[in-house]
């Protein structure tokens, strides 16, 4: 299957580092025009220079903007302000005991997980829906629908991305826009080596500190490792072409099997 993006524009939020900039290189490597963004000006250009490099592409360029608030979205917005691709990327997690997580804290997860994909979205899916064709993407996980102990308040905005994926396609239904979820399992970013590292025990080898987490905390894993963020993008990637026409309102795994579900 040859997946041709060229005459796209696809904006990745949250593309700096780990899924997010994989998921560019490999949109970039098909052909679009892609918008990396973060937070940090310097970083994000600098990633966008990486990604630009490894996809042999010329038509990738950075916006810094914090899209986890409102002036932060109207900066990008401003920036492009029409896409064929929206991926909503940007995500933190963290772990820590449900009944000691303060009101302030859950308001940012739903502020960077889940309200930064509503603002873009209901920005660019309707003008998509105008011209006929348009992908947007929500990046999830599996813990959307295995909501892990250590990481409620992430599993929350994990399944609300769901429930948003699944309404706003019902909205733009038989329009050639799609809307879809995209659910990694533990992936091998820099963020989660840390997360594993800390969970592991400092000074761990990280190869028998992988082993150690998946065993222990994601046993059901039928890969048994961490995904890598390019087998992730090859998902993306595909979410986001014409080949994937018919596939709307779906929430698309690849998290090595690690949720022991026939359906998310």
């Amino acid at each position: 299957m040859q997946i041709d993006l060229s005459g796209r524009t696809a904006v990745v939020t949250g593309s700096t580092a780990g899924i997010g900039k994989a998921i560019a290189v490999a949109m970039a490597g098909a052909g679009a025009d892609v918008v990396v963004n973060g937070r940090d000006e310097g970083r994000t250009a600098d990633a966008a220079r990486a990604v630009a490099a490894e996809a042999g592409s010329e038509t990738v360029r950075p916006v810094a903007a914090d899209v986890s608030t409102a002036d932060g979205t109207r900066r990008l917005i401003e920036a492009v302000p029409d896409c064929d691709v929206l991926v909503n990327n940007t995500g933190i997690f963290s772990a820590a005991p449900v009944f000691e997580i303060p009101d302030d804290e859950w308001q940012r997860f739903f502020d960077v997980n889940v309200l930064s994909g509503v603002r873009l979205a209901r920005h660019h899916a309707p003008r998509m829906v105008r011209r006929g064709w348009g992908r947007v993407l929500f990046i999830s996980s599996e813990s959307a629908v295995m909501t892990p102990t250590e990481m409620v308040h992430y599993g929350m905005t994990k399944t609300a991305q769901l429930a948003l994926s699944r309404g706003m396609a019902q909205e733009v239904a038989g329009t050639g826009v799609t809307v879809n979820s995209v659910l990694p399992g533990p992936t091998l970013t820099p963020g989660v080596e840390e997360f594993i590292t800390d969970r592991v025990g400092p000074g761990t080898p990280f190869a028998e500190a992988e082993r150690a987490f998946i065993e222990q905390e994601r046993p059901t894993s039928l890969l048994g490792r961490l995904i890598r963020p390019h087998e992730v993008a090859a998902l993306a990637l595909y979410a986001a072409s014409d080949q994937a026409s018919a596939t709307t309102g779906a929430a698309l795994r690849v998290d090595g099997g690690v949720a022991p579900t026939l359906i998310p």
